[in-house]
């Protein structure tokens, strides 16, 4: 028998130029659009009838674009949610994840593609459920960070320190209980950058644990935050070999194998 199913269309990379009179703004977006509802009689029956086409839901981002304001990433979902429930005659929910990826300003016409993360919103409904993120923000402390203490046995070659290099790529969800406002997804992630370097970090499980609280302090409308925190490991590199000390200034950067430290806050 059929199983959970559902279906969409994904990578849907928009660009949109806010011409204004004296400079220009730019948001680039990617979407994914995820539909459940009715749908068995496709996949058993070859039966199509009632199901919105892919090419229409990308069709439809790039339509509502036009005409909704994209400065506020959980609104367009919305309207794109509440647009999919109403077109599709069979769906019963509908789930939209946005990632924008930043650019800076150079000059009125002249951008960068600019660092601090890709933010991420997922709008759902009819329930309307926010969440929002961010990926790919390379964080790295050259202090203040140590691992000891860890359990020991026969295949246990590491030697502990207090001293090491701690860098991570963060990936953070959290939920809003409403549509929470724009400037709050910024204040988040600044948290997140805050907390990052302000404590003596004994493991990176500690500073997840860490950011996490500061977060729900912060910002009372969150319920819960999410981390996945890859481990970059900075090896520190033997040069005895070559009559030279290393006092804690050369490492090897390495980017696989690495652990994975994930884990959610909430209240």
């Amino acid at each position: 028998m059929l199983g959970a199913h559902r279906y969409g269309k994904s990578d849907i990379r928009l660009t949109k130029v806010i011409r204004g009179a004296e400079r220009h703004d730019l948001r680039e977006l990617v979407v994914d659009v995820e539909l459940e509802g009715a749908f068995e009689a496709s996949y058993t029956e070859g039966d199509n009838a009632g199901l919105l086409a892919t090419d229409t839901m990308r069709n439809t981002v790039y339509a509502l674009a036009r005409v909704h304001a994209l400065d506020h990433l959980e609104s367009f979902g919305r309207a794109l949610v509440e647009h999919f429930l109403e077109a599709g005659p069979t769906v019963t929910h509908a789930r939209v994840r946005i990632a924008e990826h930043p650019w800076a300003r150079l000059r009125a016409h002249a951008f960068q593609r600019g660092g601090g993360g890709t933010r991420l919103a997922t709008v759902s409904g009819p329930d309307l459920r926010y969440e929002a993120g961010l990926e790919d923000l390379l964080v790295l402390r050259t202090t203040g960070s140590g691992w000891a203490g860890f359990h020991r046995e026969e295949y246990t070659t590491l030697p502990e320190t207090d001293d090491r290099i701690l860098a991570t790529i963060v990936t953070a969800l959290w939920e809003y209980a409403d549509a929470p406002a724009e400037s709050t997804w910024a204040g988040v992630r600044d948290t997140i950058l805050d907390a990052f370097g302000d404590h003596y970090s004994p493991s990176v499980q500690f500073t997840l644990h860490h950011m996490g609280e500061a977060v729900l302090e912060r910002f009372g409308t969150v319920q819960r935050i999410h981390f996945s925190l890859p481990n970059r490991h900075h090896l520190l590199y033997d040069l005895a070999r070559f009559g030279l000390e290393n006092p804690n200034e050369i490492f090897q950067s390495t980017t696989e194998p690495y652990g994975l430290i994930e884990g959610t806050v909430e209240r």
